[in-house]
């Protein structure tokens, strides 16, 4: 079960060791999962459309233009009152040096099929890094965070809000020449999917009093 917790209360709620261990992992493993989509080079996640686009206007790599992007976005919490975790501030610092570390090893390939083979690996390899990170339960994404703010505040679906940002940030990276290809429609499509098969696995159940003393405040 994934739990609303306050940032203290996230990091009393026990088992620290291994929710830091899986955060770690999963962020760094969804840094490399962006640079294998952009190594695949057919299209990228929708957010990264944006990053892909910036970059070609301002002298930065993309695992900066990911940071500067998500302070950015974590800026709009603050009108939303949502209150960052651990895992908000680790996943701003740590998914960008993650990526570009990745592109500085991994080159293009250079057969069709093996870019198909990367673009796949990346979406999974992603799914898998979010139900790492979200399961450890040390809280949510900047993007995230400003999905369920903005969804609190308006009243609107999870699903209309999720929508409506995605083909924003879409529609903005392509009017600045960001990547948009079959990488992009794949990810869309499959990203829910799997990261709600792959969730239950790495779901860190917390201590039953951290949870229950936060629910009473």
């Amino acid at each position: 079960m994934i739990t609303d917790l306050g940032p203290l209360a996230q990091l009393r709620a026990g088992r620290l060791p291994r929710r830091l261990l899986q955060l770690a992992v999963g962020l760094v493993l969804y840094g490399v999962s962006l640079g294998m989509m952009i190594r695949g080079a057919l299209g990228l996640a929708p957010w990264d459309v944006l990053h892909s686009g910036l970059i070609r206007h301002v002298p930065i790599s993309i695992g900066q233009a990911l940071v500067a992007v998500s302070v950015v976005v974590m800026l709009g919490w603050i009108p939303l009152r949502e209150k960052p975790g651990l895992g908000t501030i680790a996943n701003t610092l740590v998914l960008g040096p993650s990526a570009d570390a990745t592109l500085a090893v991994l080159d293009r390939p250079e057969g069709p099929l093996l870019r198909v083979a990367l673009m796949a690996g990346g979406v999974v390899l992603c799914a898998l890094a979010t139900a790492m990170y979200v399961g450890a339960q040390l809280g949510r994404g900047p993007r995230d965070g400003l999905m369920t703010g903005l969804v609190r505040r308006t009243g609107l679906s999870i699903r209309l809000v999720r929508t409506a940002m995605e083909v924003t940030v879409v529609v903005v990276g392509v009017l600045l020449g960001g990547s948009l290809g079959l990488g992009t429609v794949l990810f869309a499509l499959t990203i829910g999917p799997l990261t709600q098969w792959l969730l239950p696995m790495w779901v860190v159940q917390l201590d039953e009093p951290a949870i229950v003393s936060s629910a009473s405040r």
